[in-house]
Order: C-alpha cells, then sequence, then structure tokens
C-alpha cells in the first residue's frame, strides 16, 4: 500500500514583499480526491469506519460539497489525499461497493483563507518567525501590539495583516517605549486602520469609554480588577487613589460599594465621569482629580465629613415594592462614613505615596477637622500594586515588603494581614505584584 499523501495548505512564501502587504499574490490551488455519490449516501459515506481516516479535514473546508455539474441528487465527499491510490485498500474496497466515482476536485484558496500567524511566517525573515508577533490585546475596537525593534521594519505590513483578521477590530497600534512621565499612560503609533482612538470597552458587566491615547487602561489586567472588587463588600467604602478612568470604583460601585474615586490626569478624571455616569452608579461614586498624596491624606476626614448613605440591598428593595427608600423611612443602617479598603494601583510608584499615611489619622493641629481617633475600630485594608525584578517569590516577598515598610517608617508583622498576589508577569525580568495589608495603627497615628 502507497503511503498516504499529505496535503499541504500552507499559503505561498512571499519574503520579498517588505513593509506593503500585497494580498492578491496568496493564492494556491489544491487538487484532492473527490467522490461524487447520490445525496443520501454522503452521510454514509461520512460515517464509515473505512473512510474515517481519510476525510477531508482542512479547516474552513466543507468534507461535503454540492456537486459542480449542478446536479442537485449528488454530492461531493472531499478526501485529505490527491490520488485514488493514496487511500488504504478498505477505503478503496468500501468506496466500489457504494459504487463511487471518484474525482479530482481542485480547491482555490486565497488570502481570506489563511490565519494572521500562517501569512506572517510567510512574509517575514525567516530568521523572525519564531516568536512572530500574533499576540496582542483588544481595547474597544482597537489591538495593541508591543513589538520588538527586529519587527519594526515589519510594523505596518504587520499591523494590516492583523486588522484583515480580526473583524472587530478598527485600529491597529504599536505601543512605544516612551510613557508620559507625569500620567503614566503609553505613546502609541497607528500601525492600520481609523485614527480613531475612542473606545468603548466592556468589562465586568460595565462600560468604559476614554481615549486610549490620553488615560492608562491594562486589558490584561481584567482579572485583577474582579479579584479585589471580590474582596469587597456591598457594604464597604473603597478609596481608589489611582482610579483612572474607573476599572476598579465603576464594578465596586455596581456591587453596592460607596467608592470616593481620585486621579491626577484630568483627562482620566473626564472618563472617570463620564463612566461614573454611563453605569448608573452617581450616587455611590464620587470622583477627584488630585494629587494622589494629598488624596490619601485628605480622604478618611472626607468620608466622615460627608459620609455615604447606608446601603440597602437592591433585592430587599424590590421585595418592599420599593426602588429607591422611601425618604420618611427611618434608615436600618447608619451612614458608611469608614474607609474599608484603599485601592492603589499605579505599581510603578504606588508604593512612593506610601509615606502619606503617616499620621492620617492623628490630630489635625487645630485644622477643623473631625477627631477620627475614635470611629476607625478597625483600620482600612490597603492594597498596593507594584513590580519587582525578583523572579523568586521568596525574594520578592522580602524586596516588596522592605520597600513598603521603608515608605511606612514601620515594620510590618503577622497582625497587619500581609499578603502578597503575583498579579502577572510584565517581562522576562519584571513582575506586578499586589501587597495587600491592614493600615497598622502605629503607622496612622505617627
Amino acid at each position: 500500500m502507497r503511503r498516504r499523501s499529505e496535503l499541504d495548505a500552507s499559503p505561498p512564501i512571499h519574503r520579498e514583499m517588505g513593509d506593503s502587504l500585497d494580498r492578491t499574490v496568496f493564492h494556491k490551488s489544491l487538487p484532492v480526491l473527490a467522490a461524487r455519490v447520490p445525496s443520501p449516501k454522503a452521510g454514509i459515506l461520512l460515517k464509515s469506519e473505512a473512510l474515517r481516516q481519510c476525510i477531508m479535514n482542512l479547516p474552513k473546508i466543507r468534507s461535503v460539497l454540492q456537486d459542480p455539474s449542478g446536479s442537485k441528487d449528488a454530492r461531493l465527499v472531499l478526501f485529505r489525499v490527491t490520488d485514488e491510490a493514496d487511500l488504504p485498500s478498505e477505503a478503496q474496497r468500501f468506496l466500489r461497493e457504494q459504487s463511487a466515482d471518484l474525482m479530482i476536485y481542485t480547491l482555490n484558496l486565497n488570502y481570506d483563507y489563511w490565519t494572521a500567524d500562517e501569512i506572517l511566517h510567510a512574509v517575514l525573515p525567516e530568521e523572525l518567525c519564531n516568536g512572530a508577533p500574533t499576540g496582542f490585546a483588544v481595547t474597544g475596537h482597537i489591538a495593541h501590539l508591543n513589538l520588538n525593534d527586529e519587527y519594526l521594519p515589519y510594523k505596518h505590513l504587520i499591523g494590516q495583516i492583523v486588522l484583515d483578521k480580526n473583524k472587530a477590530v478598527r485600529t491597529v497600534v504599536n505601543k512605544l517605549d516612551s510613557i508620559d512621565t507625569k500620567f503614566r499612560f503609553f505613546k502609541m503609533e497607528l500601525l492600520a486602520g481609523d485614527p480613531d482612538y475612542v473606545v468603548e470597552h466592556h468589562e465586568s458587566n460595565c462600560r468604559f469609554v476614554f481615549d486610549f491615547t490620553k488615560v492608562y487602561w491594562n486589558s490584561r489586567l481584567h482579572t485583577e480588577h474582579d479579584r479585589l472588587v471580590q474582596l469587597f463588600k456591598p457594604e464597604d467604602v473603597v478609596a481608589d487613589v489611582f482610579a483612572g478612568v474607573g476599572p476598579f470604583a465603576v464594578p465596586a460601585g455596581k456591587k453596592g460599594c460607596a467608592v470616593l474615586a481620585n486621579d491626577l490626569n484630568p483627562d482620566s478624571y473626564l472618563y472617570l465621569k463620564k463612566n461614573i455616569k454611563l453605569n448608573h452608579v452617581l450616587s455611590v461614586v464620587r470622583p477627584f482629580c488630585e494629587d494622589g498624596r494629598d488624596f490619601i491624606k485628605s480622604v478618611m476626614h472626607r468620608a466622615a465629613q460627608e459620609p455615604f448613605p447606608p446601603y440597602r440591598d437592591p433585592k430587599e428593595l424590590k421585595s418592599r415594592g420599593q426602588l429607591k427608600p422611601s425618604p420618611t423611612q427611618a434608615p436600618a443602617l447608619p451612614p458608611r462614613e469608614l474607609i474599608s479598603h484603599f485601592v492603589m494601583n499605579l505599581p510603578d510608584s504606588a508604593i512612593e505615596f506610601l509615606d502619606a499615611f503617616r499620621g492620617i489619622l492623628s490630630e489635625s493641629d487645630g485644622e477643623e477637622k473631625r477627631n477620627l481617633g475614635g470611629i476607625y475600630n478597625v483600620m482600612p485594608m490597603i492594597h498596593c500594586h507594584c513590580f519587582t525584578r525578583e523572579l523568586e517569590r521568596d525574594v520578592a516577598e522580602r524586596n516588596i515588603r522592605a520597600r513598603v515598610e521603608e515608605k511606612l517608617g514601620y515594620n510590618l508583622t503577622s497582625d497587619d494581614e500581609v499578603s502578597l498576589h503575583l498579579v502577572r508577569s510584565v517581562a522576562p525580568n519584571k513582575e506586578m505584584y499586589c501587597i495587600s495589608f491592614r493600615l497598622p495603627r502605629a503607622v496612622a497615628y505617627a
């Protein structure tokens, strides 16, 4: 028996293409063996054990087609070989028993057939094929890549292929190495598609609108956003120090939490307000545009001076036929004035802001602020994101704790409920963590 041939459905190689994509050169005619049978017999062939290893299995190619001669009563069953002799003897015998009419059918493959990865491997220099940049993150209608230097000569070619092969994408950008030093968002260049950078992104059953070129957003942090929000109780008050456009604040508000959300970037603040309104959390999320250190120093007094209404379970209100509490009905719970959690999601420098917690509850030196010493029986949790270049877990933990303790002016103990969570690997030698701990009283009253 002859060895069965393998169909070569790979795209033609065109490594001379440079940085300009020519789709017309991607065409391939692939002759395959086919059996013409009456329509009712097509199913018999497909279910046959003798043909099980022979039926066409190329992606996006149907194994049964209409008879190209135009007969409505016949079908073509395609095989993954080019010649009858390539079929096993039992398959040949079965086809004779079924009176199948064998013929050659030509598959015509074009640019639309192949995947982005296959096209890139056909056009990039051979030495760049391993690790070809087909991976990217999507935010709204924008695909954003982080191209290494060796791929930059082909950036527009790569961008056009990514655009072609992902129908939900209208814009492809490459993040540049330069970062806005004040507001920490990435600068980027257009590779392909529309220069439209205002996106609507959906995450955690929330809608977020923002200009991707003016604010920081990372779709890969979706899991981390969810993880922290799951830690919050609906009745909690959360202070989000570096809130961005609201990836923590808005879902927390939808959960029922009261949130004081701050960001120094005026564009982030603009879209934070828009997203609060879009997601109908105006009553529980208050936006601010301040320096993070100033916000930390004042936010606990703000929460006490202007407390949030008590949390009301929507199911309870609905069961009483009330969408909102009656103005005359006395609240069952006291107003919310104590902050339960601080979120500090600015991994590049959040640790540097921890010194702002020193003395946050000490007497206010004559300022007209309420003395909070008697109401914080339980101190808030702090969730501080950071980077480290230490790859071993125990070494990374020692490194992060030492940096945190230096800024706090205090050595954390087991009583401070310290925990460390690996968020993601940012680069081969750089990882992002979140260290969580309860604010020590010794720091708050320093």
